[in-house]
């Protein structure tokens, strides 16, 4: 067996996007990769035949990110724009490109040729399509220009290239760079015409959007901005036939998620966030069209309706919830593992996936399952429910456990107050020797509202394998045990850092082997502001890797991308109803307390937790003497850690090691 080394990541590989063809004879789903060499991931397809249990490579473009089923014969997918395409840079033109592939083998053909640059993209018949892209209202369209109106507005284009102009908030957003005056909208193309239709209005930004079974009806969450995008989007209704847009819902609520659960009548997920604020777990509520009649069928549920299991083995976009013979198929957080269930308009739940680990992406067809998932300590395979038992459909990965040495957890659980439990889990440094002092690392989750688990997490295996002890709990604040214990708004680096705390205290009670001088931390997100926190009020920790943090509730919440809606409702205060709580609350306010020698990391793109809560921070400990180092990765953004390029995740994790090899070795 191995060591598993900085960039195995690398030859790891992930799974996404499942889909059944609509007989449910085959599937298809996307396989990425890494070439490090290149610095960039691979995806193609892949076809798993569901009678024989056999799966094959479908494609070998390396860039098949997505993809739609035509019948059950056919799919069509978008070719990667090339910013070097000749015809695109001469004429300026914005135009989708899909192909079509038969499963069966042969050269995939031009199918379809839309004037957008596509986000979403939905069949309607053979010659009708829907789809969402982005629309900048301060532009032109070209694709509606003559010739000269389009060298026209070209030309515009090139003159503005310097400037950006920002009239409303948020102006910016993580991954998606300025966002002002942008929308995402919705149009119908109809492909023998080659018109596109506009569904949508121009200030309307669509969140999601489904068909009916008939191809008549289309229900679409979304929302207007009038200088900031409001926390409450809306229900429509669109009727093909008529091409009136009605609205549905009459509450104020934030909608997650709205479907057909029969023919004219909806289901969905919504929270009000009266009694939680912004992280209060949905409910779902059903809708008749033709009555109008909503009705909550699930008032007495408390958990999360998603897929909140942290891991940085993950990539690429897959279906958490979906419609199957008048059932919708969903995921929910419960505990440290998420599941597969199913809830009909009634309101009845049965969950269908109960093994521990995560389910990170779902396709069902007339009851078949398969779904993309982690099990304990292992990394994504695709997996099958056939007779009340799961069935493993790939093994891309089972290499890693005959040629790696992959630690196994051991559960920690802790009650931190009266009734307050909270859980954790210790991995062993390989080849443990119970005779050794080892140094250990405290990793802290992201969120808050996210959890650990028990599935594979390439860094704490790696740093395992360079002999530390790795501890990791869900304070309060996390997911996966009901609103009250997730709620900590107005009390972040209290009862969740007196959990964290009380936590390491017991690792350090069981397990004798850990060196209590050699200690280290590290998070990122919620997890570099609880870092940040954290050596501001002890100097237990001998060193520090704080991640994509937040160091000034002040700054964080006029310059990030959430912070006018995030610093309000989770620390309940703003700078002009309480400037005085956003600075007690504030790491930046203790930092001429701190002594831990500490490494920042922060990403130039990330408008989630921008770079100057690294930088005030960083600038604080040099001030006050403390050995402090930041490293800042260009091209990147909050996601860094998970996606980020195959080079710049390796860079990342060697600074963060080589840091506590400095100070806990």
């Amino acid at each position: 067996m191995n060591n598993i080394k900085i960039d195995d990541f690398t030859k790891y590989k992930f799974l996404s996007g499942v889909k059944h063809s609509p007989d449910g004879s085959h599937a298809c789903y996307i396989v990425h990769e890494t070439d490090l060499e290149e610095n960039k991931y691979l995806s193609n397809l892949w076809i798993l035949d569901n009678d024989n249990k056999n799966n094959y490579r479908l494609t070998s473009f390396d860039n098949e990110n997505s993809f739609l089923w035509l019948d059950n014969e056919n799919i069509i997918f978008p070719a990667v724009r090339d910013s070097k395409d000749k015809d695109k840079k001469d004429s300026g033109e914005e135009f989708t490109q899909y192909y079509k592939i038969n499963i069966h083998g042969g050269e995939a053909v031009k199918y379809l040729r839309i004037p957008r640059n596509i986000n979403s993209l939905k069949i309607i018949d053979k010659d009708t399509f829907m789809f969402t892209c982005e629309y900048n209202f301060n532009q032109r369209e070209l694709c509606l220009l003559n010739e000269e109106e389009k060298a026209e507005e070209l030309k515009a284009r090139k003159e503005e290239k310097d400037y950006e102009v920002l009239e409303e908030i948020p102006f910016w957003s993580n991954g998606g760079g300025f966002v002002s005056k942008k929308r995402n909208r919705l149009y119908i193309y109809h492909a023998s015409s080659k018109e596109v239709e506009a569904v949508t209005e121009e200030n309307f930004n669509v969140d999601a959007f489904n068909l009916n079974s008939d191809k008549t009806k289309v229900v679409i969450i979304g929302y207007s901005i009038e200088h900031k995008m409001p926390l409450f989007n809306d229900v429509f209704v669109y009727d093909m036939a008529s091409k009136r847009l009605e609205k549905l819902n009459k509450e104020e609520m934030s909608h997650y998620f709205a479907d057909f659960i029969k023919n004219n009548k909806i289901i969905f997920t919504a929270s009000s966030m009266k009694d939680y604020g912004i992280n209060e777990n949905e409910k779902f509520y059903t809708m008749d069209l033709d009555s109008k009649e909503t009705s909550c069928i699930t008032p007495d549920l408390d958990a999360a309706i998603t897929n909140s299991v942290g891991s940085d083995c993950r990539f690429g976009g897959s279906v958490l919830k979906q419609i199957d013979n008048n059932y919708l198929y969903f995921i929910t957080t419960e505990g440290e593992s998420s599941f597969l269930n199913r809830i009909d308009e009634s309101g009845n739940i049965e969950k269908l996936v109960l093994d521990e680990g995560s389910v990170d992406g779902i396709s069902v067809n007339n009851g078949h399952m398969l779904y993309v998932a982690m099990r304990k300590s292992t990394l994504q395979e695709l997996y099958s429910k056939e007779d009340d038992a799961e069935q493993q459909a790939t093994d891309f990965n089972g290499w890693v456990y005959e040629e790696l040495k992959v630690g196994q957890l051991e559960k920690i659980t802790l009650e931190t107050e009266h009734g307050v439990f909270i859980d954790g889990w210790l991995l062993k440094p390989a080849d443990f020797d119970e005779n050794k002092k080892y140094p250990a690392i405290l990793d802290i989750h992201g969120g808050p509202k996210t959890v650990y688990g028990t599935v594979f997490v390439h860094e704490m295996q790696y740093w395992a394998n360079e002999g530390y002890v790795v501890f990791f709990c869900n304070p309060r604040g996390s997911d996966g045990k009901g609103n009250e214990f997730a709620d900590i708004r107005g009390k972040y680096g209290t009862i969740d850092y007196d959990d964290i705390m009380k936590f390491t205290d017991e690792v350090l009670r069981r397990y004798s082997f850990i060196d209590s001088e050699r200690i280290g931390v590290t998070g990122g997100s919620y997890g570099g502001f609880m870092t940040n926190w954290i050596i501001g009020h002890t100097a237990r920790f001998k060193a520090a890797a704080s991640q994509r943090s937040i160091s000034n509730w002040i700054s964080m919440y006029s310059t990030t991308d959430i912070g006018y809606f995030f610093a309000e409702d989770q620390v309940s205060a703003t700078p002009w109803s309480n400037q005085e709580k956003l600075w007690d609350n504030s790491p930046l306010k203790y930092a001429d307390k701190v002594k831990t020698p500490t490494l920042f990391l922060h990403s130039e793109e990330d408008y989630r937790c921008w770079l100057v809560e690294g930088i005030q921070m960083f600038t604080a400990l040099k001030y006050h003497g403390v050995e402090a180092r930041m490293c800042m990765f260009r091209g990147e953004n909050h996601e860094l850690s998970r996606s980020g390029k195959p080079k710049h995740r390796v860079r990342r994790l060697k600074e963060i090691t080589q840091w506590f090899d400095k100070y806990l070795k």
